[in-house]
Formats: C-alpha cells, structure tokens, sequence
C-alpha cells in the first residue's frame, strides 16, 4: 500500500478551503448562494489564521514559491488527479452530470397545457425572444381553428426588427450628436447597433405595427436562421453612416439635412436585408386542414390584417413583469436608450418579488395558456438532459466549492443577466409545493425532451429574470404601479440585457 503524506501547508490550506466551502455570506435580505452550506459563526476568523500561518507571503504578483505551494496543494489530493483526468477529456456538463437531479425530476407535470406545438429552431440565430413571441400566440390560434401544427414567420418579424432598430440607432445618433464620441453612451451605441436579440415590449411594437403572417408566406433563408454575415455588413455600415452624420454636424449640417442624409442610408440598409432575406409580402393567402380534415382559405389578407383578425391576441394587453433584487418592488423601471420602433410604447417593467412571478404565472398555466418569460440560460443547463438545475452540475464534487452570490448580487458582478426567451408550457405542484417548471424552447427537437426542457424551481428562483402576462391576470394594486413615473436605469444595466 502506498502512503501518500500530506504536507502541512496543504493540510492547512485544505482544511482553509473546507471551512470557506462552509461560510457564505448572507446579503442584506438574509438570502444566500446556493450550492453552500450552514457555517459556524467563526470560519472566516479562522480561515484568516490559517493563511496567517503560510510560509508563502501573498503580495501583488504571483511569486514562485507562491505559485510551488498552489501546486503542492493541488497534488495532495489525490482526488485532484482524478477529477483532471476526466475533465481533460469531457465537458463540466457532461463529467459532472448530476444524476441524481434529473431522477427527481422526470418530464412529468400536474398541469400542463392541453396543445403541445410542434418545436421551433432559430439555429444560429438570436430570435429567441421573436420564437417565445410567436410559440405563445399560436397557442390561441391552434385552438380557434382546431390545428395539429402551426408555425408564424420568424422571418417576417425578423425582417422589420432588422430595419426598425437601424432606424432607432442612427436617430440615437442624432439625439446624441453633441456628447463626446468617447463618452460612455455614444460608445454603447455604436457596440452592437443591430444585434438579433429583443425584449417583449420590442416584439409588441413590431406585431403592432407590421402584423405577423404564418411560415409558409415568409419562409426562412440562410440569413435568418444564421445571421452572423447580414448583421456584420450591417452593422459595418451603422457605424459608418454614424461616423458621417457627426462629421456633417460638425460642419454645419442642420438636424433636416442629416435626416435627409438619414433617409438615404436606410434605403442602403433595406437593400441589404431585402437580398438577404426577401421582400416581405404585403397579402398572403392563408389555407389549411384542421383536425377534422376540413378545408379552410382566407384570401387576401395584410399581415396586420392576420394579426387582428385570425391571431386575434392584442399584444397591448400584457405587460412584463421582472425580478430585479437589486432594486425596490412595487415600482416601473425602463431602461435608457432601450427599444426597436421608434414612436412606439417604450419598454417597461413592473418590479416583482419572485414569488409573486412564479404564483401568477401558476395561476395562467392552470387556465391553460402559456407565459413568455426570459431568463439567464446558460446557467447550470444540462442540454442532454434538458434540465435547468442550480446543482444539475455538480461542481463541487469535482472543486470543493459552492456559489455564495445572491441573485442581487450576480446582477451588480456582471455574473447573470436575462440571455434568453422561451415558454412556460406546464408546472408540477406536489403538497402545495412547487416542484419544477415545463419549457417550451427554440433549439429543435433534438435538445431536451423533444425539445421541451425542465425546470426546477429553485433555478426559478436564481435565473429567471421576466415573465409577461395580461393585465387582466394582475391584481390593481400592480397594475396601479403603471401610473407611476418609471425609473429610468443606464443603456447598460443588465435589466437591458436583450434575449437571444
């Protein structure tokens, strides 16, 4: 038998990182991470003495001798030589796949909406919030007309996103004409002018003002479902055109002229796109077999036409709702600069605790309609298993430690902010007691469970950031919050973080 002797530097230092694993610290609320446990009152006293003890002097550069205790630490345990030799060759996801969230967890769920659509992909695209959108108005559309299968065109809303937000750029441009170039503002515009990803209230502008058609009237191209090239070129030009018009202020030009100027550009952009994707239509005819295998046509119809009278939802009517921990709820919030359509309604939240999201969103899917929410997806995801779990990977098992930031304090670190829009479908209630989540998502069928995901309601808690619900689901004691005075919050607070 081979006797491995630990030396006491890394006994030490061991048992330092064992009692840091025990103490996190509690935000102001009292909440903590997860993925931490209970500590005694003293850990960090003590922890300070056992780095105390260290031969190796931290200052502000690495030294070696520093950098020889890192190492000593490391191969004293043995279990650091296993957990490299399994992560050299898997992914977190895959090598600390933690099996026994996913058997707790089964696809399974006590209510859950009676149509199950068939599942979209905005492949390499960042549309999710354009797909969340159109998934949840063809729910109410499935049913009037008694449809298996119904997809609306992605494209078609991607389309005028693509012209509304070059047109909302270059007039941020001209508001913004006499702030300094390298001021902090102008060089947040001039980072991702056209990029594909959205917010609610900018999928309701749009709807309102174009309309929606189904797939088969406005279908996909190559620029749609991957859109790297168009919005580069696009994006390219933005800046220039940005470059122009500050240059002609500069020289004297009026604020009519350089919308003149203005008017010339967006002609330029329209023409990328129209090659790119193709010219919307202005009528479609729209026919289809329902369930019952009989005939129906409508003929001649606008998109906004379609949108009133066959999708027959009124966009207007819902509101979003966020959990922000970092800011008082009970209060209207937009963000600065934040939009797509310019004259239309700007984007607003209604601050909620998150509690108070996941008890109305509960009460909508029990009547048997679905919520678009947005949420920090990328975030303890298992994609094979389709499960959204704050311990679905089991970092520490393979690290020796947890997460100690709160939800709060993730948003001020810049760690998590909303990336990502889908659907909630369903929920699972055992006892009173929120279990897990159903999730309709934009990945294709090959992701999760036929492409549907689950989600525990702990993750609910930490990465959930947004749900949109109608005005007739809320109480007049929210809505009463939307006759307030918003809170304007800078361009870049992550509440203006867009879905992709």
């Amino acid at each position: 038998m081979t006797v491995v002797h630990l030396p006491k530097s890394a006994v030490l230092s061991s048992y330092a990182r064992h009692l840091m694993t025990k103490q996190q610290e509690k935000e102001a609320k009292g909440a903590r991470g997860f993925g931490s446990d209970d500590s005694s009152k003293t850990a960090k006293s003590t922890v300070a003495s056992v780095e105390d003890s260290s031969s190796v002097k931290a200052g502000q550069d690495i030294t070696i001798p520093q950098l020889e205790d890192y190492c000593d630490d490391f191969t004293a345990d043995i279990k650091n030589k296993l957990a490299t030799l399994t992560l050299s060759h898997e992914t977190y996801s895959e090598a600390l796949d933690n099996r026994e969230v996913y058997l707790k967890h089964p696809p399974v769920f006590s209510h859950k909406l009676e149509i199950d659509a068939p599942i979209t992909n905005q492949k390499n695209s960042g549309r999710c919030w354009i797909f969340a959108g159109l998934n949840m108005l063809r729910q109410h559309m499935m049913k009037e007309y008694n449809l298996d299968e119904l997809e609306l065109s992605q494209p078609f809303v991607f389309f005028h996103d693509k012209l509304e937000k070059s047109n909302w750029f270059l007039e941020n441009i001209l508001k913004t004409l006499d702030e300094d170039l390298d001021g902090r503002v102008v060089q947040y515009l001039l980072t991702s002018p056209v990029q594909d990803g959205g917010q609610w209230d900018m999928f309701v502008a749009l709807v309102e003002k174009y309309g929606v058609v189904p797939k088969e009237a406005y279908p996909k191209t190559v620029h749609t479902s991957s859109s790297g090239q168009m919005d580069w070129l696009i994006t390219t030009k933005l800046r220039e055109y940005a470059k122009e018009i500050r240059t002609e202020h500069a020289n004297g030009k009026s604020i009519d002229e350089l919308r003149k100027m203005k008017d010339r550009m967006l002609r330029e952009i329209h023409k990328v796109i129209s090659v790119s994707l193709g010219q919307p239509p202005k009528t479609i005819d729209w026919s289809f077999y329902s369930k019952d295998k009989k005939f129906h046509e409508f003929r001649n119809v606008t998109p906004l036409e379609f949108y009133k009278n066959h999708v027959k939802q009124d966009c207007t009517k819902f509101v979003s709702l966020i959990n922000d921990p970092r800011n008082e709820y009970m209060k209207k919030y937009t963000v600065d600069y934040l939009g797509n359509v310019y004259g239309a309604e700007s984007v607003h939240y209604i601050n909620l605790s998150v509690q108070r999201l996941k008890d109305y969103a509960i009460r909508v899917l029990k009547s048997g309609r679905p919520v678009w929410f947005g949420c920090d997806v990328g975030k303890f995801l298992s994609r094979s298993h389709g499960m959204m779990d704050t311990e679905v990977i089991d970092y520490k098992s393979a690290f020796d430690f947890g997460f100690g930031m709160t939800k709060a304090e993730r948003l001020q670190y810049g760690d998590s902010l909303m990336t990502h829009a889908m659907v909630l479908t369903g929920v699972h209630i055992e006892d009173g007691k929120t279990i897990r989540w159903r999730i309709e998502n934009s990945w294709g069928a090959s992701t999760g469970n036929k492409g549907y995901l689950t989600m525990t309601d702990r993750w609910f808690d930490e990465f959930v950031y947004q749900i949109v619900l109608e005005k007739s689901d809320l109480p007049k004691e929210v809505l009463d919050v939307l006759d307030q005075e918003a809170v304007v919050l800078p361009p870049w607070d992550p509440m203006g973080a867009l879905a992709k």
